[in-house]
Order: structure tokens, then C-alpha cells, then sequence
């Protein structure tokens, strides 16, 4: 089964979209579809990242210290965060 959704692009994006479905002989709702089963997951996984930050921030999950989880995983907090200043390890 196939639902249909109606969604307002800006002419830009629409223009460009546009082109890329004249030019490849391909409907436009091909790649809106492409564009969603790729990067749906992505956009969920945020949401949900989101989600969890602001129960933090209302008290609702508990939360430790960064440095006390790098201590607990045998890391010394300082040396990542200067590591991390420098851009080591990318």
C-alpha cells in the first residue's frame, strides 16, 4: 500500500528538483523517495538524540560527568580534552 503526501518546496528547491527528474526522465517523487529511505534513519536518530538531551535537561534521565566516565574507562580527562582541542585523531 501507497499513501500519497502533498509538501509546499521552496522555488529553489523545487527548480533544482526539477531539473534532476527532466533530466534523468525519472519523477520527482522517485527522488523525494530516495532522499527519505536514506536519510529517514539519520533524521530519526537525531530526534531521538534530541529527545533524550532535553530529558536530561529536565532531570528526567540521570547524567554524569564526562570526566568521571573517561576516569572510569581508564582515560585521562585532561588528555582528551586537549587531544580533542588539537584535533587529534581525525
Amino acid at each position: 500500500m501507497s499513501h500519497t503526501l502533498t509538501l509546499r518546496l521552496p522555488e529553489e528547491l523545487n527548480a533544482r528538483l526539477n531539473r534532476l527528474a527532466e533530466s534523468t526522465s525519472r519523477p520527482k517523487s522517485f527522488y523525494v523517495r530516495a532522499l527519505l529511505e536514506e536519510h529517514l534513519s539519520e533524521l530519526e536518530y537525531v530526534a531521538g538524540l534530541d529527545s533524550e538531551a532535553e530529558a536530561i535537561r529536565r532531570g528526567e534521565v540521570e547524567a554524569r560527568p564526562m570526566d568521571e566516565l573517561a576516569r572510569e574507562l581508564g582515560f585521562d580527562p585532561a588528555k582528551l580534552r586537549a587531544e580533542a582541542s588539537s584535533g587529534a585523531g581525525s
